[in-house]
């Protein structure tokens, strides 16, 4: 899930036309090494922090059904994960940075969640909100000034992104659908075959076993009334 939201911010920031103007999108911490080796404009997007959203986990499974709609699995309720991440741009001039940054800030704020045409892989397939905000309250997850601290360089401006996005729950298989009908061993004591048990059993079969209706294998049929009862307006 990790990688498919990286994907999902790198094709959202393709939209707004970096790679045509050379500018180059990373997901490497933005350390010392890092700083010498690039030798373009680039945006730095790093993944700092990952905490699970407790209050939003549920319990139980839901079916999933093929394209018959028989059900061929079960799979558990997702969990939802709040991915923190350091957004900064690198280049020669300050200037030049303040306005890339200000261009970064624009494409982020302009969504409130990722757009469905930029989600691959189980992101696509849950079919579920994956909400984007900027940072704007302590969730318990380290600070940016703490952030760059540990990566050893000096405090940049820098957007402090927030994803909350499903991670999948496992999936357990289910069995095929029953097509045959019960098998009965009738053992007759009076009687046995040489292997000593009452013989060869026998297979119901039912016909249009795939849909048995309302009233399921059981075939309808009149029951009669105990003695002394009469059925409503006839007679005893």
């Amino acid at each position: 899930m990790i990688h498919e939201v990286d994907e999902a911010l790198r094709l959202l920031l393709a939209e707004a036309g970096l790679p045509e103007r050379g500018v180059e999108v990373a997901f490497d911490a933005p350390t010392r090494d890092f700083t010498a080796r690039r030798t373009a404009p680039t945006v730095s997007v790093f993944l700092y922090g990952i905490r699970e959203e407790t209050g939003r986990r549920q319990a139980g499974t839901v079916a999933e059904h093929d394209a018959d709609g028989m059900v061929v699995g079960h799979r558990a309720a997702p969990r939802w994960f709040e991915l923190a991440y350091l957004v900064t741009v690198w280049t020669n001039r300050p200037q030049d940075e303040h306005r890339l940054l200000a261009e970064v800030l624009q494409c982020l704020t302009a969504v409130d969640a990722l757009p469905a045409r930029v989600l691959t892989g189980t992101l696509a397939e849950q079919g579920l909100t994956v909400g984007l905000d900027i940072a704007g309250r302590d969730t318990g997850l380290p600070s940016v000034s703490d952030v760059w601290s540990a990566l050893g360089g000096e405090l940049r401006p820098s957007i402090d992104l927030r994803l909350l996005a499903p991670l999948p729950g496992g999936r357990t298989p289910a069995g095929p659908p029953v097509t045959e009908g019960l098998v009965v061993h009738v053992e007759d004591t009076g009687r046995e075959d040489a292997a000593g048990t009452g013989g060869p059993g026998r297979r119901l079969r039912y016909h249009g076993g795939a849909d048995p209706g309302r009233d399921g294998f059981a075939a309808p049929r009149d029951r009669g009334l105990p003695p002394g009862r009469r059925s409503r307006g006839g007679a005893r």
